[in-house]
């Protein structure tokens, strides 16, 4: 039997607005509806109708309105229109939208007879075409455009049968990071991960502005109709409750205070010691352009981080290397570089079978990473002090600011950051907690072309992440753009505004002709999201985000969030003009 919860004429049918169109050819897939005089639809309507059969029980086809028309009938020239509305012709305007079927129940595929009542379906009809009714685990992503909630499957979310999100859009107007942390934020407080939801991590990278830094502190422009947009969703309006921001230390700084402006506390300073730097082998992430592992001197590259490896040895902060201590990563760059350019030593430092043109290409592009890198790999600040990324030990949120950095220095601390992050997941061996690793401009970091340590590290989390709990949510510009293997194995595939000439890429296939010509004309806020459970994707917008995106939306900070790790070790450090509480505050 047919579940009455579905049927169209049951309660959650809603009123007739058409009848399923005799003058074009209906199929079990697409169809076309005749709008009733006086009834609408519109793109993205949720529809139901039923096909009555003479051996068996009804067959209810739901499906989505994805293109609408409306014509002269009784017109033969362009010319008529003029004549019909001076009312010397006669002539009816009829309207008709096309259909996509979503949903067919029970699963016998015949067309919809010509004639047959078309339902807008509202209720338990609408999540039943839209599978809804599916999902045990429904994350609420933002409204239809009917108002009402629509959600993301969390199996396909959290690794359980999918895993990744891919977020494509024009810069600055498909707003794919603020999508992607109100993503986060409903993962959190929806309820939907039960118990994992507490122990879950987020991993965000912050390379445009100081945005991102501000997530725990409530949006000071929130109004009544945000708050109830949220409720709509099941939501709390609030900012993100337990956050740790990261930046690089200030170039020249021999303090090691955080480069960032308009934050001034709850804010450590990330960095590597020349020590960890040697023993990690962190070079080739020095190296982590693209281009880079199309040139020759990618040998010398791994045959020097093993050398370091093996012999440099911790010296106070620094290291000891030939009986030499370097206590700066100029130091370090400028010894590897004279005994490159020393007949006597150059082999047992690049290999015997290295040329001399690919040790000097080396040697450069080394030398040219000083500058960018400098105060990334220290060896004037205490080991003791705390100065690792590690997801593991710091908040459920964790931000890591690049904005300050030029584009090497950037590469460096995305490759390693995330390499360490995965070795970590993978020395648990186990997929909980779930880490959500937010990724913007991914296809700067895994373009389709090249090869690079940072493009491995991200096709081994897409590959492999699904089943050691480590989830990319990778916002991008052009996903034709983007290294492929990374955008198939993503789940769940997010466009915003597009620009005309990315739209037309086959990476795009899955939206239908009307929704890619609509991506062009998208609003920031309206999103077409595609999971695989439902056939058509689904748009839908999401409400203003309740924390601050900038420092002039930041209201008053939680107390929990003014002491930095660093104060939380030594409560007499000051890190910073205002890295204290506030009373630790400079007084001038």
């Amino acid at each position: 039997m047919t579940d009455p919860g579905f049927d169209v004429t049951g309660e959650g049918a809603g009123e007739g607005v058409g009848r399923v169109l005799g003058t074009a050819d209906a199929t079990p897939l697409q169809f076309w509806t005749a709008v009733a005089p006086g009834s609408y639809l519109q793109l993205d309507d949720v529809v139901v109708t039923r096909r009555e059969l003479p051996d068996r029980e009804p067959v209810t086809i739901a499906g989505v309105v994805t293109q609408v028309r409306a014509r002269h009938e009784g017109a033969q020239f362009d010319s008529d229109v003029f004549a019909i509305a001076d009312g010397t012709l006669p002539a009816q305007v009829q309207e008709a939208a096309e259909i996509t079927t979503t949903r067919v129940d029970p699963e016998f595929y015949v067309p919809p007879q010509p004639g047959a009542v078309v339902h807008r379906a509202e209720g338990d009809a609408r999540a039943r075409a839209l599978h809804f009714d599916r999902m045990e685990r429904r994350i609420p992503m933002g409204t239809g455009r009917d108002g009402v909630p629509v959600y993301l499957n969390a199996d396909f979310l959290d690794g359980t049968r999918g895993a990744h999100v891919s977020i494509s859009g024009i810069s600055g107007v498909a707003t794919k990071t603020s999508f992607a942390t109100f993503l986060l934020y409903s993962v959190f407080r929806s309820g939907q991960l039960g118990g994992d939801a507490v122990n879950a991590k987020a991993l965000i990278f912050n390379v445009k502005g100081e945005d991102l830094l501000f997530l725990d502190h409530p949006n000071n422009r929130l109004d009544d109709a945000t708050r109830a947009a949220y409720a709509r969703l099941g939501l709390v309006a609030d900012a993100f409750g337990d956050v740790r921001v990261y930046a690089p230390p200030r170039v020249g700084d021999s303090s090691g205070t955080p480069d960032v402006s308009s934050r001034l506390t709850g804010v450590d300073s990330f960095y590597w010691t020349l020590s960890e730097f040697c023993a990690d082998r962190l070079l080739p992430y020095v190296f982590a352009d693209a281009d880079d592992e199309r040139q020759q001197y990618t040998m010398v590259v791994h045959s020097v981080a093993a050398h370091l490896a093996r012999y440099a040895q911790p010296a106070d902060g620094g290291v000891s290397l030939d009986g030499v201590r370097l206590g700066s990563y100029g130091d370090l760059v400028d010894h590897i570089v004279e005994q490159l350019s020393d007949d006597e030593t150059r082999g047992e430092w690049a290999g015997s079978a290295v040329g001399l043109g690919t040790v000097n290409a080396f040697a450069r592009r080394l030398i040219g990473s000083k500058k960018d890198l400098s105060r990334l790999i220290r060896g004037d600040l205490a080991t003791r002090r705390p100065h690792s990324i590690n997801t593991a030990e710091s908040a459920q949120v964790t931000v890591v600011d690049l904005h300050n950095l030029p584009d090497r220095a950037q590469r460096f601390v995305v490759g390693v950051t995330l390499k360490s992050e995965f070795e970590r997941k993978e020395k648990a061996g186990t997929a909980k907690p779930l880490l959500f690793v937010v990724l913007d401009e991914l296809n700067k970091y895994a373009p389709r072309e090249g090869s690079s340590p940072i493009k491995e590290v991200l096709l081994d989390i897409a590959e492999r992440g699904r089943s050691l709990g480590v989830i990319l949510i990778g916002a991008q510009q052009t996903a034709s753009e983007v290294e492929r293997r990374i955008v198939t194995n993503s789940a769940i595939r997010v466009v915003g505004r597009l620009d005309p000439a990315e739209a037309s890429r086959p990476e795009y296939g899955f939206l239908p002709p009307a929704q890619r010509q609509r991506a062009l004309l998208a609003k920031p806020g309206t999103m077409f999201v595609n999971q695989p459970d439902i056939p058509v994707p689904l748009c839908l917008e999401f409400p203003f985000p309740a924390w601050a995106t900038r420092v002039s939306e930041a209201g008053a900070a939680p107390s929990q969030t003014l002491r930095s790790i660093t104060q939380s070790a030594d409560p007499f450090a000051v890190v910073g003009s205002g890295g204290g509480s506030v009373d630790d505050d400079i007084p001038f």
